[in-house]
């Protein structure tokens, strides 16, 4: 199954569980793109010892996970892409929506 997962919260709590919830799809064998939007292009920054969301995106990548973010988003935030952020479009959020079988939200 294709799955998709968007993320615009940033609630640590909130996206450690979501990025967890994409390890466990991954897991299963699904392939899964998460696209982070508005707050959740955060998720890096509000990253805790005890909801570590940095290293559960690790995990997500390393284990053939794609991640995207707005990019309007992060400039918003006067912050810069990376390969745990990258600048992404709303284009690609619509293709994500479009080619996955179900989308969960955050």
């Amino acid at each position: 199954m294709k799955i998709g997962v968007i993320i615009s919260s940033n609630d640590v709590e909130t996206c450690w569980n979501a990025l967890r919830y994409g390890n466990f799809a991954l897991g299963q064998d699904d392939e899964v793109k998460v696209f982070f939007m508005g707050k959740g292009v955060e998720y890096q920054e509000i990253s805790t010892d005890k909801f570590n969301t940095v290293e559960q995106a690790e995990k997500f990548i390393q284990s053939g996970g794609k991640v995207y973010a707005c990019g309007s988003c992060i400039k918003s935030r006067e912050r810069e892409g990376s390969d745990m952020c990258p600048i992404s479009t709303m284009k690609d959020m619509f293709e994500i929506v479009k080619e996955s079988d179900k989308v969960v939200t955050f």
